[in-house]
């Protein structure tokens, strides 16, 4: 196999182009033009003859934006500085101007960052809601955005989506409440003010990751005694605390509407807080309770896939199975950080004493994995309530690219290329620059020349 090397300045912009391309592909699709919209990432590549004049032209500002979304613990320290680089989204705004990079909370709940996101693009403070502020235990406002990233966003000027790891539920909820007009003052959203989501190694249906880090898998809510969690409860409480502004500035968490600055609870408040009385850990409104299996299914529940959204999500896995057995992939090329995370999650077996999360639960469909996700739940939408899809291999499993439904494609690799190149992202990830979804457009494209 012919393995071409590129350097890391020269992926990141393959990737936001790559995006670009594809996402407009699907704007253009999307609003009835005709025309064969598959082409190369060469610049130089000729326009299919299928394609309008009109279409050729389209000025970058005519588009709609593409809006990429972080997973855990966010961009972090690749979003500034010196590790940039090693990043295929920090700066891609700066590269083009149809993209949008948003720093929502690192470890603020699947809820409150996707109101965080609303405001972010539309502008104004952010409202997290006056009752589930109130269940939570937090402030109901937060920043303002005195100008939003896209302000003119509404139907008739829509957004793409792509979501990495649990930023894929976070657009999903963000489009509930869309449809839901769940924003005080904006009586006139709807779903399709969302053109397309596009999952990266999406977090739909939850990881058995979680219970290895520490959450109780009786529950999904609960942190054990003594857990890598812990930890980082105990950290992130301390630094919130401390409330160092250079430090924050730098890197912070995103729960600052708890309020667990030392100017505003003193020595008891941090007490309450190392206790569990109070903070986001007491309430269960951070991160990880979104991500074990029986939170994914309660956010699911109300979670809809729309008639007229374009849905496409790739999968990662670095495991195989060989006689029924599932093995960690060592052949293949790993990021250290998930040699070992990976085999641990092959071998998880829930705990035979805990009701399992769904009923016909079984081990065996969470064994394969990606070192933070399991492959399962990453494909589509499947708990409580199977959602449309289709898996992807070759351009004839796919004649008719239909809105509505999940086309998923399974990548071997782990959780870190998609947004990270630190030389281990290897040859399977060039799939992504000529995507199952740009050739299914070319089916839906030339059949309808021939009609």
């Amino acid at each position: 196999m012919i393995r071409l090397w590129i350097t890391y300045q020269q992926l990141e912009e393959l990737v936001v182009r790559s995006l670009v391309h594809l996402l407009y592909g699907c704007y253009i699709f999307s609003s009835g033009v005709a025309g064969d919209i598959s082409q190369t990432l060469n610049e130089n590549a000729e326009v299919k003859e299928g394609m309008p004049k009109g279409d050729r032209e389209a000025h970058p500002d005519d588009l709609p934006p593409i809006v990429l979304v972080h997973g855990f613990f966010g961009f972090g320290p690749f979003a500034k500085g010196r590790l940039s680089a090693l990043s295929h989204v920090a700066g891609a705004e700066q590269k083009d101007q149809r993209v949008i990079v948003p720093d929502l909370g690192s470890l603020t709940s699947v809820y409150d960052r996707a109101r965080e996101l609303f405001y972010y693009l539309k502008g104004g403070q952010i409202d997290y809601g006056e009752d589930h502020s109130k269940a939570c235990g937090h402030s109901q406002f937060g920043p303002i955005y005195k100008r939003g990233h896209y302000p003119e966003w509404d139907e008739d000027h829509p957004v793409h989506l792509v979501g990495y790891s649990v930023g894929a539920q976070v657009v999903r909820v963000l489009q509930q409440m869309l449809a839901d007009k769940a924003f005080k003052g904006y009586e006139n959203t709807s779903e399709n003010w969302i053109l397309s989501i596009t999952s990266l190694s999406g977090a739909f249906n939850g990881t058995t990751r979680t219970y290895l880090d520490g959450m109780r898998p009786e529950d999904g809510r609960k942190l054990k005694r003594i857990c890598l969690l812990q930890l980082c409860r105990i950290g992130v409480i301390i630094y919130d605390w401390f409330d160092i502004s250079w430090l924050k500035n730098y890197y912070n968490f995103g729960l600052d509407h708890f309020n667990m600055s030392w100017k505003k609870m003193g020595i008891r408040g941090l007490v309450n807080c190392l206790l569990g009385n109070a903070g986001p850990f007491a309430s269960g409104d951070w991160i990880l309770p979104d991500l074990t299996i029986q939170g994914s299914i309660r956010l699911n529940h109300h979670l809809h896939t729309f008639p007229n959204t374009y849905y496409f999500s790739y999968a990662t896995r670095r495991t195989w199975k060989i006689l029924g057995i599932t093995f960690h992939s060592f052949m293949l090329r790993i990021h250290p950080v998930l040699f070992l995370r990976v085999l641990q999650m092959s071998q998880w077996r829930h705990p035979p004493d805990a009701s399992p999360p769904y009923k016909g639960y079984r081990d065996e469909d969470w064994q394969d994995n990606d070192g933070a996700l399991n492959t399962i739940s990453m494909t589509h939408p499947r708990f409580p309530i199977e959602h449309p899809s289709r898996v992807v291999a070759q351009d004839s499993d796919c004649e008719l690219l239909q809105p509505g439904i999940w086309y998923c494609k399974i990548i071997e690799g782990d959780h870190i290329p998609f947004f990270m190149n630190p030389g281990k992202a290897g040859g399977p990830f060039d799939l992504i620059h000529d995507t199952i979804f740009e050739r299914c457009r070319k089916h839906v494209s030339t059949k309808k020349d021939s009609a």
